[in-house]
C-alpha cells in the first residue's frame, strides 16, 4: 500500500542523483515548476541553488548539508528496497506530467531500470530527458505531431503489436519484443498516430521534440492506472 501520494495541479520536475547540468534543470523546471528529487538528486538540487518541493527515495543518498538545507517536512522515506528511487518516486507522484532527469545515463543498470519502471506503470505521463533525446511509455494511441524527417525509435520492453499511421516504415503486422524485432531509427513523415496491443513500448524522439511530445501525452488515450502495489497486465 502507497502511504503517501504527491498531488500537484502543477507538472512535475523529478531530478534523481544522474549527470544533469544546471542549464537542463533550469530549462525543465520552466514547463514543470514542481520539484521533486530522488534521494540524492537533493543534492543536486541544492548545489543548483534549489530547494526541491519534497524528496522522496529511501533518503541514504541525503548529504547532511541537504538535510540542512532542506526543510524536515518535505521529505518521504521510504525504506523498501524493492523498487529504485525512480520507481518510489513515480507511483507517489499523481501530477499533469513528470519531466524526469538524471535517471538515464552515466550506468547502464540505472537507465534499464528507469525503462523498466517506466514500462511497468505506463499510466504515469512521464517523460525521461537525455543529452540528446525524450523516452516515455507508449500510451494505448498517441497521437504526435511531428515535423517530417523527425526520428521516431520504438524499442518494445515486452512483446507487442502495433499500428500506426505517418512512419516511413509501416509497423502494422509486426511482432516487437526485446529479444526479435525492434522499430529504432524510424522516420516521421509528418503528424503519427500510433496504438498498441498492450503496454511495454518505449518511445524515444529527438529532445527538440519534448514539447510535441509533451502535447501528444496530454491527449492521449491511456492505459487503465494499475493499483497500488501492481503492475498493469500485459498481453501475451
Amino acid at each position: 500500500m502507497i502511504a503517501e501520494i504527491v498531488q500537484s495541479s502543477l507538472p512535475v520536475t523529478l531530478l534523481g542523483a544522474g549527470a544533469v547540468r544546471t542549464a537542463a534543470l533550469e530549462a525543465a523546471l520552466r514547463l514543470a515548476p514542481l520539484l521533486v528529487a530522488a534521494d540524492g538528486g537533493a543534492n543536486k538540487a541544492v548545489r543548483a541553488g534549489r530547494l526541491p518541493d519534497r524528496v522522496i527515495g529511501d533518503l541514504d543518498s541525503v548529504t547532511a548539508a541537504s538535510r540542512a538545507a532542506i526543510p524536515p517536512e518535505r521529505f518521504l522515506r521510504v525504506a523498501e528496497q524493492e523498487t529504485t528511487d525512480f520507481e518510489k518516486c513515480l507511483v507517489r507522484i499523481e501530477a499533469p506530467h513528470i519531466l524526469a532527469l538524471g535517471f538515464a545515463g552515466p550506468r547502464a543498470d540505472h537507465t534499464l531500470a528507469a525503462w523498466n519502471a517506466l514500462v511497468r506503470h505506463p499510466a504515469r505521463r512521464c517523460v525521461v530527458l537525455t543529452e540528446k533525446d525524450v523516452a516515455f511509455a507508449a500510451p494505448r494511441r498517441l497521437t504526435l505531431d511531428l515535423r517530417p524527417g523527425t526520428r521516431v525509435s520504438l524499442f518494445p520492453m515486452a512483446r507487442i503489436a502495433g499500428e500506426a499511421s505517418g512512419l516511413r516504415w509501416p509497423i502494422g503486422g509486426l511482432d516487437f519484443r526485446p529479444d526479435g524485432r525492434i522499430g529504432t531509427s524510424n522516420l516521421a513523415e509528418g503528424p503519427v498516430e500510433m496504438g498498441f496491443t498492450a503496454p511495454g513500448m518505449l518511445v524515444i524522439l529527438p529532445r527538440a521534440a519534448l514539447a510535441r511530445a509533451l502535447a501528444g501525452l496530454r491527449q492521449a488515450t491511456a492505459w487503465p492506472a494499475a493499483g497500488p502495489g501492481r503492475s498493469p497486465a500485459r498481453g501475451g
